[in-house]
């Protein structure tokens, strides 16, 4: 964000998912239970919060995420190539959205195989488009045993949820 708006960022304060469940999970503020995602985990590196945002604005989110999936996945394993030289799931561009549907099953087999090499059965994401690819085309096409979860979506299926303390108490 720098390299764009650099004298509108010291107006704004910019925030991504990584830096609300970080910092949510960093202070206490919520609290996971990592026993309940004990299958195979991997992470998927979207183009848009990796590649395309380091070369844009000067920052790739590629560690971040995986922290956040180590609090809630204790078998963590990683994609090679992984963070910035990651491959593309073949939905971005807006390929997901538009008829491109043979297009987007030949690029996809790359992910697909990448994600079939981790023997993963849960695979974290944080794109829309790359969480429909690998869930809604890549399992149909390639036949991969894998479910497809956000980050997000992961982080609240973990949350401990504690009772309200009454005024009483």
């Amino acid at each position: 964000m720098e390299k764009w708006y650099a004298e509108d960022l010291k107006k704004f304060e910019i925030v991504t998912i990584f830096d609300v469940l970080m910092e949510y999970l960093k202070s206490g503020r919520i609290k996971v239970d990592p026993a309940l995602h004990s299958e195979l985990t991997t992470y998927h590196d979207p183009c848009n919060y990796g590649r395309k945002s380091l070369k844009a604005f000067g920052i790739g989110y590629f560690e971040e995420p995986r922290w956040i999936v180590r609090q809630c996945c204790p078998n963590f394993t990683e994609m090679y190539p992984n963070f910035e030289g990651n491959y593309c799931c073949g939905g971005g561009g807006g390929a997901w959205a538009l008829p491109f549907r043979e297009e987007r099953v030949f690029y996809g087999r790359i992910k697909q195989r990448q994600i079939r090499n981790t023997k993963a059965k849960l695979v974290v994401t944080s794109c829309h488009n790359c969480r429909d690819q690998i869930m809604k085309s890549l399992r149909k096409e390639y036949d991969l045993d894998v479910e497809v979860k956000y980050i997000w979506e992961l982080v609240a299926d973990a949350l401990i949820l504690e009772p309200e303390k009454s005024e009483e108490e």
